[in-house]
């Protein structure tokens, strides 16, 4: 394992990047005043609440969110590129703004809510990262039914999902572009007990053109939890399917699968300065590869535990985790192995570099978050890397495995990968102004060094990013 630290130049030219770009973010911003006070959080709610009790059931706002990222010898558009020292174009800056606007009402058991998306990047090469999608409709779903007179709700239409703790189905938000379903969703619900039924497609970003969803790629599921089984545990269990034709507008392999899962974790405060989360699942059914039917077998887990200081300065939390998923140990038996992690959140699981996803790895890692002020979060992770086995590939956080540029299914190679150093820090500056900024490094491991070793060689890779969002 290599932990030669970044040299001065890489962080020097950030510097010059991020430094401009938080200032040009900020000036705008500071302009805006305070929050009125009301019953919202929203700028636009509050003044409309102030001015007549006609606009208690609206509710009306947005967000502006501007990100500057800047890549070093790991290219987002270009994932076997990563980490190679030379001979490739693996570093990327880019700006990353995002708008939003929602109407809602609600009134007794009718709910309306629709949103619209404008996505904007710049900075980048004709490879650049994904983030362009200017003014498109983001959700527009009809709700039926008051949970809190009667335990069923039904809504349909254009909107968000996420469940647990994302691993599977979630917004990605992180993203410029914010993951939407077309679907229909029929809730159970009472005190101690939950369900969801829900049939959807995915919604495929295409820019210039209106988002439908992928009418090929059929995603249905269970998903359901029991609040407080034991004193100490909230448990959620889900079946989940995947039915999928190619070709298709998100170029999605055929499949068939399955995912039945568990998750456990303590409820907030339940076990005093403890907590923690267990997630298991199987996935079964069969995937089309290479034009040949495979059948699906492949499994998964995380275990997370903490501890936090509540008495102490900083209120820290120091917290170990460990993610799991398998690899494919043979790619001519007729079975596949590895994970269809679905539609996840990646950016906060598995390394804020966003060069890791939850398929054929082991993944230990601890996690220190403290406190400074009400206010200001700062969170430093380290984790590492290994395959779950070498036989199948090194996958990003989406998209197909590593293939190409020494990258493949290099079976013989060591299994560790490598580690990831992460420092976030979160800062609600006021009610309508959030502030992050976050730097990682990745420090390459056996299996880096030895797949880019006929290539150029592999060197250790940079990202950092500075990161504005006004509600209103």
């Amino acid at each position: 394992m290599r932990t030669t630290p970044a040299g001065p130049a890489p962080l020097a030219g950030m510097a010059r990047l991020l430094v401009p770009g938080c200032l040009g973010l900020l000036l705008p911003l500071t302009a805006a005043g305070q929050a009125a006070p009301g019953k919202s959080s929203t700028l636009i709610n509050g003044w409309l609440q102030q001015q007549s009790t006609l606009w208690k059931d609206w509710d009306i706002g947005g967000e502006a969110r501007a990100r500057v990222e800047t890549y070093e010898n790991a290219s987002p558009a270009s994932p076997a590129a990563d980490f190679q020292a030379s001979g490739v174009d693996n570093d990327d800056t880019f700006i990353l703004t995002r708008e939003k606007f929602h109407v809602g009402y609600q009134h007794s058991w009718f709910r309306f809510y629709t949103e619209v998306r404008n996505s904007n990047s710049s900075g980048e090469d004709a490879r650049g990262r994904p983030g362009e999608d200017r003014l498109d409709l983001q959700e527009a779903h009809v709700s039926l039914g008051d949970l809190k007179t009667f335990p069923l709700q039904l809504q349909a239409g254009r909107m968000e999902l996420s469940y647990g703790d994302e691993r599977l189905i979630g917004r990605s938000d992180w993203g410029n572009i914010t993951r939407s379903f077309d679907a229909v969703r029929l809730r159970f619900q009472e005190d101690s007990f939950w369900a969801d039924a829900f049939v959807s497609r995915v919604v495929v970003p295409r820019d210039g053109r209106f988002n439908q969803s992928n009418e090929k790629d059929h995603f249905w599921g269970l998903y359901g939890g029991v609040k407080k089984l034991f004193p100490w545990q909230d448990l959620e269990v889900y079946f989940l399917g995947r039915n999928t034709d190619a070709p298709n507008r998100a170029r999605v392999g055929s499949r068939d699968i399955y995912t039945v899962g568990v998750r456990a974790v303590s409820p907030r405060n339940s076990l005093g300065n403890w907590d923690y989360a267990i997630e298991a699942l199987h996935q079964f059914g069969n995937i089309t590869q290479s034009g040949r039917q495979r059948d699906q077998d492949a499994w998964a887990a995380t275990v997370a535990a903490g501890y936090t200081w509540k008495d102490t300065w900083g209120t820290p939390r120091l917290g170990f985790e460990y993610n799991f998923s398998t690899g494919d140990s043979d790619p001519n038996d007729g079975k596949s192995q590895t994970l269809d992690n679905l539609f996840p959140t990646n950016h906060k699981l598995y390394g804020i570099m966003d060069v890791v996803g939850w398929r054929n790895i082991h993944n230990p890692m601890a996690r220190l978050q403290v406190k400074p002020a009400p206010t200001l979060t700062v969170n430093v992770d380290y984790m590492f890397f290994w395959l779950a086995d070498t036989a199948d590939y090194f996958y990003p956080q989406s998209g197909s495995g590593r293939n190409g540029l020494g990258y493949g299914r290099n079976a013989s190679y060591d299994s560790f990968v490598g580690s990831e150093l992460d420092v976030d820090v979160i800062w609600s500056a006021a009610r309508w102004l959030n502030l992050r900024a976050g730097y990682s490094h990745f420090f390459t491991g056996d299996y880096i060094d030895q797949s880019k070793r006929a290539v150029g060689g592999s060197k250790d890779a940079d990202w950092a990013y500075v990161q504005a969002t006004v509600v209103f």
